[in-house]
């Protein structure tokens, strides 16, 4: 099964790519590896899932949000390599949850983007991952994802 029949099975309709919000580029292909830079949690209307986990936000949220983060990382895969035939394996996400000080959950909110990587690209979804706290992140947002992936 190809991953677009996976994305369709799933019910994933890939927005198109977000313009970066400052001077960096979306993705850089160097040394048979997409380094993807890091993503927004984005709603099907466009709006941002912003807040604070442990605050405002719940974990389901901050799963939600992280899900988000992940369909927009593979909105950006496609947009730099027109589809997903080059992908040999999910490497490394790094995932950054806009958590308050007593928040631990970051892990679990964190599976929100690995789940889903591993739904859509089955065993070479597996990846090494980090799951950080921090006390804000651009526009206010929840999550931020970033990724590396390996090509063919």
């Amino acid at each position: 099964m190809t991953i677009s029949a996976r994305l369709e099975d799933l019910g994933i309709a890939l927005p198109s790519p977000a313009s970066p919000v400052a001077s960096y580029v979306p993705c850089v292909e160097a040394g048979g590896l997409l380094h993807v830079s890091g993503q927004l949690p984005f709603r099907a209307d466009g709006s941002l899932i912003c807040g604070r986990l442990g605050g405002e936000l719940d974990v389901e949220q901050g799963v939600a949000a992280a899900r988000a983060c992940a369909v927009m990382v593979l909105a950006q895969i496609k947009g730099a390599l027109g589809d997903f035939d080059r992908v040999a394996r999910i490497v490394r996400l790094g995932v950054f949850v806009n958590s308050t000080a007593d928040f631990t959950a970051q892990p679990a909110v964190a599976n929100g983007a690995s789940e889903l990587m591993q739904d859509v690209f089955g065993d070479t979804g597996r990846h090494a991952r980090s799951a950080v706290g921090v006390s804000t992140l651009p526009l206010g947002v929840a999550v931020e994802v970033d990724a590396i992936v390996a090509l063919k």
